[in-house]
């Protein structure tokens, strides 16, 4: 099982990018992704989940009404649009699943995370 993460880039503050996370050796039909995000110097954090089957969304309040994250069934792909971004959004983003059965405003922790991808750049500067 891999999770493979890409769309990272340099761009200009208040500017959009979009992360993929794609799953190869899984299919996506139940479970939890979320996307973290670890900035130089600072420990991993929480930025966005996503309930496969329900869809139900939950985000980090430092990025709620800015990301949007959205899956693609079709694809087996999970997707993370960032929009109005900041220097402070800089940071490796990755992507990982979780089977823990709760609402998805629950599943925020890195240890409720098994498999993770290898985590794609995004530098946010002017």
């Amino acid at each position: 099982v891999q999770l493979q993460a890409s769309g990272g880039g340099l761009v200009l503050p208040g500017g959009s990018l979009r992360l993929s996370c794609a799953a190869s050796g899984l299919t996506f039909s139940s479970g939890v992704l979320g996307w973290f995000r670890q900035a130089p110097g600072k420990e991993r954090e929480f930025v966005a989940a996503i309930r496969w089957s329900s869809r139900s969304t939950h985000y980090a309040d430092s990025v709620k009404g800015r990301f949007a994250i959205s899956r693609d069934g079709a694809k087996n792909t999970v997707y993370l649009q960032m929009n109005s971004l900041e220097i402070e959004d800089t940071a490796v983003y990755y992507c990982a699943t979780s089977s823990r059965n709760l609402i998805v405003s629950q599943i925020r922790e890195e240890y409720e995370y098994n498999t993770w991808g290898q985590g794609t750049q995004v530098t946010v500067s002017s």
